[in-house]
């Protein structure tokens, strides 16, 4: 497990991260606090180029010999996931700091029916996202040698993959549809 914390993998995940979200509050505080449009435009477009930073570095650790591990496999879920809900995370948060810093509108909370559709959005893109992860992990294994054994942290990672769908599937949507609420009382009279 040590080696794995102290791999030049997780630490390009944890930056990767960290830069993911350091470019969307310096887009956002720059479009709202500074009220400098061009400055926010170029500071939000930095943000996929942190994923394909994180691409580049994984490729290169593998196509160096590195050994594959959890790591690995976890920049490539982190890729599908970036990539599939990176753009509607920029958008939930310049929806809060419009409120916050601009005076827009207070971000709409969504009941019944409206609730049910976006969690089978979210599920759609969660699946979407796995694909594109699966497709990541099995190039990697493709990269140092599928039948290997050093291919075996990659491939676990394609049931986590489905689990996590699944689980999605259960807790979101499906658990939505059948326990979600409606609008609360006072929303309902207006």
């Amino acid at each position: 497990m040590d080696v794995i914390l102290n791999s030049p993998m997780t630490v390009a995940i944890v930056a990767c991260e960290i830069g993911f979200w350091v470019f969307i509050a310096a887009g956002l505080l720059t479009r709202y606090a500074l009220r400098k449009q061009k400055a926010s435009t170029v500071l939000l477009a930095l943000v996929p180029v942190v994923d394909l930073v994180l691409l580049v570095v994984t490729v290169i650790d593998l196509m160096n010999g590195a050994v594959p591990n959890v790591t690995h496999g976890l920049a490539a879920v982190y890729l599908g996931f970036s990539v599939v809900f990176g753009p509607s995370m920029v958008e939930w948060a310049d929806v809060r700091f419009a409120h916050r810093f601009a005076g827009g509108p207070r971000p709409e909370k969504l009941y019944g029916r409206a609730k049910v559709r976006k969690e089978w959005r979210e599920w759609g893109k969660c699946v979407l996202a796995s694909a594109i992860s699966a497709g990541l992990l099995l190039l990697a294994i493709v990269l140092v040698g599928g039948g290997s054994d050093q291919a075996e942290p990659l491939w676990g990672w394609l049931p986590r993959l489905g689990t996590l769908t699944g689980l999605w599937f259960v807790f979101g949507p499906l658990w939505q549809q059948v326990f979600g609420t409606s609008a609360p009382k006072e929303q309902v009279r207006r």
